[in-house]
């Protein structure tokens, strides 16, 4: 048996009232008894009587739960990759405080929309490298995105293939998930200038993973922070503007059956992206039988109210002369 409350402040003073109360009644009438010459014995059976409802009572309102009862618990999740773009173009001022900075608040928002999945980060220009496995630690995630920047990967053009590669490894190596509850988002504002990109994208489409584009920038472009002014091109010394070029990035999302999404000045394609990954079902990895106890407050309840109602019909002579 297990007790929903706990014996807290007010049932202790109902208790202390009711035995000073009753010890205050038991002398009285003991006192009458011995001024009268006569037995007072009769009094404990009322308290008996008395004392019993009032505990079933008190019992009744610390919700005492008792018998099993078997219930199944299933434990369901999807795997999640975000590649994200950190090349250069990535620091771009075109959308407000600059494409790295809104992209990374917008993580924020979606991974924590998913709290029950696992989620992992992969970030790359030319290449790529695994900053966050996949973890149900919302946390680590959190703080692994705050701390994203143009300057953990090398300088390069962008290249589609090698983050794609890795996140198919390491879905690979987890047997244990089937394939269509993985998804991979690549998050980029660029063209893929990888040759190589095709073949995973087969692979993905062969897999029946789920797969969607996220396009960060505008086509009006914006300059790149560089110092104490901005990018320039070395050969004819212009300053860079980059613009948001989204036709790899629909072409990635159409061949492998996923959608194309995009963030700008004016456009937020982010709840959008949540509610097509929340419309994927996702797979269960465990299910659980679990004891069960019902609330029974209401047995100890029935017997207090019975016991009061004999307390009240049938009275009893505490004091015989």
């Amino acid at each position: 048996m297990i007790w929903n409350n706990d014996l807290g402040i007010l049932e202790t003073v109902f208790t202390l009232i009711f035995l000073l109360l009753y010890g205050l009644y038991i002398f009285r009438t003991h006192k009458k008894a011995k001024y009268l010459r006569t037995s007072s014995k009769y009094v404990w059976l009322k308290f008996v009587l008395r004392s019993s409802y009032f505990i079933l009572l008190l019992l009744a309102l610390l919700g005492p739960s008792f018998g099993e009862t078997k219930q199944e618990v299933k434990s369901v999740g999807k795997d999640i990759f975000y590649l994200v773009d950190l090349s250069r173009s990535m620091d771009a001022i075109d959308i407000q405080p600059s494409r790295m900075e809104r992209i990374k608040h917008e993580l924020k928002g979606i991974t924590a929309a998913f709290p029950s999945d696992r989620q992992g980060i992969i970030i790359f220009s030319s290449e790529a490298f695994l900053q966050c496995p996949l973890t149900s630690d919302q946390s680590a995630l959190q703080l692994i995105l705050e701390s994203l920047n143009t300057g953990l990967v090398p300088s390069g053009g962008t290249d589609f293939a090698p983050p794609l590669q890795m996140a198919l490894e390491k879905f690979a190596s987890d047997e244990d998930t089937q394939t269509n509850s993985k998804i991979i988002i690549m998050i980029s504002d660029g063209e893929d200038f990888g040759e190589e990109t095709d073949d995973a994208i087969d692979e993905i489409e062969d897999l029946g993973i789920k797969l969607f584009a996220l396009g960060i920038g505008t086509e009006q472009g914006g300059k790149i922070p560089s110092g104490s002014g901005f990018k320039k091109d070395t050969r004819n010394g212009e300053t860079i503007i980059t613009k948001l070029n989204p036709s790899d990035l629909q072409d990635l999302a159409d061949q492998t059956g996923g959608k194309y999404f995009e963030i700008g000045e004016t456009k937020n394609d982010v709840q959008r992206l949540i509610n097509s990954i929340q419309a994927i079902q996702g797979e269960v990895r465990g299910v659980k039988q679990i004891d069960t106890k019902t609330n029974k407050y209401y047995y100890f309840l029935y017997a207090a109210l019975f016991l009061a109602i004999i307390d009240v019909l049938f009275t009893v002579k505490v004091i015989k002369i």
